[in-house]
Order: C-alpha cells, then sequence, then structure tokens
C-alpha cells in the first residue's frame, strides 16, 4: 500500500526520493508526492499521475534539496486527488508552511482530533486524517521537532508510520512508528528512511528496523532512536541485500505474466536449500515446539488463506493434527477457545500484513506462544515476533495479483505438514521418501502446466466477454477453485465465485445459464465420480463447462464441455499444479478485457492498514 522514503544529506537527495517511490510501485497507490527543503523553503510536488509523470514536474520546476520526504498514496480518507495526496504541509499560512509530513496507516481518532484543530485555528485543505498530524505536530512544536513528534504520537489512536521535517531545522527528518513498518537506512554523512528496505536498495544496505513504539531523530551524522518510554535505544544495524533486478520486466508483457512463469524456479529455489525434511528447517526450537502442539491455528488473508486452508487439508490427512484456519481480520474481534498447546502459523507475502500482525499478538495475548510464520521476507515484523519461521525464496513480486508467493507458501505447508507427521509419527520413511520425491518434481510439473497456456489463451476470448462465472473444486481443490476466482476477479473484474461442487444443488444452480461459465477442478482423485455428477447438473441448465482434468478422468470434450488435459496426476500436491492454469486463465482473460494487469484498481500489494 502506501510507502515512504526520507534523506537527510549533503547531496540532492531527490533523485533517491523519486528512485525510491519507483521501488515501491508495486505496492499499489493512487497519487504520490515529494517536499523538500530548498533555498530556505518547503517545495512540494504532487500528482494523480504515475511516478514517472511526478519525476517529469520535479524535474521540470528544478526542485532540489538536501532534507526531504517522498510518499505513494493507496487512499483510505478522501478520494484519490491531488489535495488528498502526501507529504502534507502545516503552518501559519498556506503560503510560509513550516512543517512537511508523510504518514502510512490510519488514525482512529481522526475526527476527535480534526474538530479540536479547527476550533485552534487550522484549516484543513483535506479529507485525510494525515493532515490532522501535520497540524498537530506543527501546535506541538515549540523548537524542538522531536518533542513536538513525541508528544503528537502520545494522542494518536491507530497503525502508523510518519516522517516529518521542519522547515527551522533543516537538516532533519523526525519519524515514528506504530503497527506500520518503517526502517532507517545508513550512509556516510547521509541517512535515510523507508517503508520498506527495498526503497534504498542501491543507496544503502545498511538497515535499522523500527520497532513498535519507537520515535527516530534522523539527521546527516547520526540517528538517534527512543522507545515508546522515550528511553534512548540502540537497534540492531542489519546488512540487507536487496536484489533488484527481479523488478526488471524483461520480454513479459506484465509482471504478473513474468512471475507466473517464474513458478518453477521460486519453487525450486523454496526447496534448494531443503536436503532431508525435518523439524528444523522451520527453526533450531522447531522439533520440541512440533512435539508439544496438539493443534494448530493458521492465521492470514486473502490469497495466504487460502493457502492455509488447502494445509488444513494435507496436515489433517497426513499429520493427523486438527486445524483451525481464521481471517486473520476477523479472528481478534471475535470470542475464541484458546488452547496453551496450539502452533499458531501465519502466512504472509510480505511479513507485515497489518491484520495478521494483529491477529497474531491477539493469539499470543490469549496465551498461545508457540509460533510460527510463513513468508517471504526474512526481516519482517512477522519474522521478529514469531519463535520459528520458513521463509520462502518467491524473489520479489511486484504483480498486485499474487501468484509465486502462492505457489511458494503452499510448498512450505506442504513442508510443514510432512515435519509434523514425522515428528508425531504419522508417516513410514517409505511415505515420506515418496512424498519429497514428488516435492522434487513440482518445478518440472509447473513447467509443464506452463506449457498450456497457448490453450488457456483460447479460453480467454471467450470468458473476457462474460460479467459472472463459478469455480468449483471438491476436497482439498476446493480452495484452490477459490483462489482461482478470486485471480479472475481481482485482475479482470468479473464477478466470480467458488463453491465446492456438492453445494451446487444449495443455491448457486439458480444461477446457471448458458452466459455462466462454470470453471471446474477435476483431479483424477477419490471425489471425481461424485464431481462428474456435479458437472452433469451444470451441463442440464445450459451451463458451459471449462475443465481442467487430470490424465485418466476420461473426461472428454463435447457440446459445452470444453476440456484442457493436465499432463498427470499430481497426488497430494495436485493442488499446487492446478493453480497455474487458474493464474494464466486470469491473466489472459484480463489482457483481452484491457484491465491494467499488475495494479487493479482499487487494489494494493502489500495491505499494511486494518
Amino acid at each position: 500500500m502506501c510507502g515512504i522514503v526520507g534523506a537527510v544529506a549533503s547531496r540532492n537527495i531527490v533523485p533517491i526520493l523519486v528512485e525510491g517511490l519507483k521501488r515501491l510501485e508495486y505496492r499499489g497507490y493512487d497519487s504520490c508526492g515529494i517536499a523538500v527543503f530548498d533555498n530556505g523553503e518547503l517545495r512540494r510536488v504532487r500528482s494523480t499521475e504515475r511516478v514517472s509523470e511526478l519525476a517529469e514536474h520535479v524535474e521540470r520546476d528544478h526542485v532540489q534539496g538536501f532534507t526531504g520526504i517522498a510518499h505513494t498514496r493507496w487512499a483510505t480518507h478522501g478520494a484519490p486527488n491531488t489535495s488528498n495526496a502526501h507529504p502534507h504541509f502545516s503552518g501559519h499560512g498556506r503560503d510560509v508552511p513550516s512543517i512537511a509530513l508523510v504518514h502510512n496507516g490510519i488514525i482512529e481518532n481522526h475526527e476527535e482530533l480534526r474538530a479540536e484543530l479547527q476550533a485552534a485555528g487550522y484549516v484543513f485543505e483535506s479529507q485525510t486524517d494525515t493532515e490532522v498530524i501535520a497540524h498537530l505536530v506543527h501546535h506541538q512544536y515549540h523548537g524542538d521537532l522531536l518533542e513536538a513528534l513525541q508528544q503528537t504520537v502520545k494522542r494518536l489512536h491507530g497503525a502508523y508510520a510518519i516522517a516529518v521535517f521542519c522547515r527551522d531545522e533543516p537538516h532533519r527528518i523526525v519519524a515514528a512508528r506504530q503497527g506500520s513498518p518503517l526502517v532507517i537506512g545508513r550512509g556516510k554523512n547521509e541517512n535515510f528512511l523507508a517503508s520498506d528496505a527495498l526503497a534504498l536498495a542501491g543507496t544503502t544496505d545498511q538497515i535499522t528496523y523500527l520497532e513498535d513504539g519507537d520515535v527516530a531523530d534522523v539527521q546527516m551524522g547520526n540517528v538517534w532512536i527512543m522507545d515508546k518510554t522515550g528511553k534512548a535505544v540502540e537497534r540492531a544495524v542489519n546488512t540487507v541485500h536487496v536484489h533488484t533486478g527481479a523488478a526488471e520486466l524483461g520480454p513479459y508483457r506484465h509482471y504478473m505474466q513474468k512471475e507466473i512463469f517464474e513458478q518453477p524456479r521460486a519453487v525450486g529455489d523454496t526447496l534448494k536449500d531443503v536436503e532431508t525434511i525435518t523439524p528444523e528447517i522451520f527453526g533450531d526450537a522447531a522439533y520440541k515446539i512440533f512435539k508439544q502442539i496438539d493443534r494448530v491455528l493458521i492465521l492470514a488473508c486473502g490469497t495466504s488463506y487460502y493457502a492455509g486452508l488447502t494445509a488444513k487439508y494435507w496436515i489433517e490427512s497426513i499429520a493427523k493434527i486438527p486445524v483451525a484456519v481464521e481471517i486473520a481480520s476477523e479472528y481478534r474481534y471475535r470470542d475464541s477457545v484458546p488452547h496453551p498447546d496450539t502452533l499458531v502459523v501465519t502466512i504472509s507475502q510480505s511479513g507485515e500484513t497489518a491484520d495478521t500482525l494483529a491477529a497474531l499478538k491477539h493469539a499470543r495475548s490469549l496465551g498461545m506462544e508457540q509460533t510460527l510464520t510463513i513468508c517471504n521476507v526474512s526481516t519482517s515484523a512477522m519474522v521478529r515476533e514469531c519463535k520459528l519461521s520458513f521463509i520462502t525464496r518467491a524473489g520479489v513480486e511486484i504483480g498486485v495479483a499474487s501468484t509465486k508467493a502462492f505457489t511458494t507458501q503452499l510448498t512450505a505447508l506442504f513442508m510443514l505438514t510432512l515435519a509434523l507427521a514425522q515428528v508425531h509419527g504419522q508417516m513410514t520413511d517409505a511415505q515420506e521418501a515418496e512424498h519429497v520425491k514428488a516435492l522434487r518434481h513440482l518445478p518440472a510439473g509447473i513447467s509443464a502446466v506452463l506449457a498450456l497456456e497457448p490453450q488457456i489463451m483460447a479460453w480467454s476470448d471467450r470468458f473476457a466477454a462474460k460479467e459472472n462465472a463459478l469455480f468449483l473444486g471438491r476436497g482439498m481443490h476446493y480452495p484452490i477453485a477459490l483462489e482461482g476466482a478470486l485471480k479472475l476477479k481481482e485482475v479482470s473484474y468479473i464477478h466470480a465465485e467458488a463453491y465446492p461442487a456438492g453445494e451446487l444443488k444449495h443455491g448457486p444452480l439458480a444461477l446457471v445459464t448458458e452466459q455462466m461459465p462454470v470453471v471446474t477442478i477435476a483431479p483424477n482423485d477419490a471425489l471425481l465420480e461424485k464431481l462428474k455428477s456435479n458437472m452433469q447438473e451444470v451441463r442440464a441448465r445450459g451451463g458451459e463447462l471449462y475443465v481442467f482434468a487430470d490424465a485418466g478422468t476420461k473426461i472428454v470434450s463435447s457440446e459445452g464441455v470444453h476440456v484442457i488435459r493436465m499432463p498427470e496426476n499430481y497426488g497430494a500436491l495436485s493442488p499446487i499444479l492446478h493453480t497455474i492454469p487458474l493464474q494464466l486463465l486470469a491473466y489472459h482473460t484480463a489482457c483481452s478485457r484491457g484491465t491494467d494487469v499488475d495494479k487493479p484498481r482499487n487494489l494494493a500489494k502489500s495491505v499494511t492498514v486494518e
């Protein structure tokens, strides 16, 4: 979602700010802006276009400076227009601002603070909660920006990452974080800050991660950090190597297409360092923790939630351990029954998903301290919060609609299943060897499915004219149907829903007509004959079936039944392989409809607000 970049240096930092915003574009945004200290005054450029247009505007107006902040905004409070774009100014009058501020997150008590500030004479130019913070900092400012921000954050309820600088202290940026990520980048006689270390790639690899409640004083020669009590603290400086080459589009039309085709490599890399399946691949304490637990609670959102639903089938079937899967944004707002011998598993591409982090903290507050995260970023908040972790090797994922992150999550969750089964004595050596062999085959299996792209492209032209679609799956393929429907609606804007195929007669069948494409996942498993009966229910109502069928299913193309044959049967790992054609179908349908595939409307890559 929103992105922050800031810098204090003895050189012109505008190119650093602009490049940082470009690196954060993958997160999704609808406006962007930059503010600098230039010749004794604050200058600002804001735009509702892309960062490239902002860069042209900055260059045209010769904007430069040695202190500045920049921002990409994903609208929450107020429409995506220029007046609501960050940075926000505050001062004694519109023409002489003294405070410039950017903010990620949501301030829950902004209306109360707005009324208070209006009564004090402040005039608001936007509908954002962020402008409230800018005016509050100005109201609290009495010559020391650090003290002003410390007093301000005491009044704020909600989540925030804040960066602010002042005309009267031009060599200083002060920052604070609570619930939203913020990092400090260290340089030689220059220092930086950002919401993501990726924004500083190529500028510095010396990164400090702020903790919740921290306030940082960033100046050219040094950085000082205070914790939530105001006490000076030392936070570790980490060498973080961010590979920027993954952000190059190469020969592909969109990042989503590139990332779909990167999945053999991503899954292979995720498996590369795993010689054998042992609990220790999840952390040194994993065996002891896995031995202690007798149930699993999975917390996740969106695509990661569907990965969790798939894992429930695997863990209960293979490891014989009961599993609950909760939508993270709902879990902490309901009464639940905690159990201390629960393994709490969080799943997140970024490791910074706000709802999942909050749900994790809620689970821990209930006494469930055995925690594990599966995510794609080793330095993320979720890794720091959990006792155990497994880092997938998907690499940078630019497209908003997750593809390779999902399949690497599933790969990691299958390894977790095997480790749990091993510790709990639910798997023979022969069974383990067979599962590991199947895992090693995954990259080749995915490559074989990717070869189906031309056939799927032919289907996409038919889907492009539709406005609704149904997806059907049974057993462990039902979550994959959910994921397929999500991908189609995300990037093509076609309304799509997924159901367990056996639920057709309990309502969804009423929607089926000749105008309703019904995508069906048909693995050659124990539920195949049941699934064939469900397919006949669709055909009897004139529905058009689009079937991804395993070899040996004896499902053939006929009037109203379109079949693409999967290369082979993949057993327990079938859900991973059946994911691939659904991604391709969504992608090519979106291309046919001419949508913005990599940046779908109203969506953001990293959801860092509740």
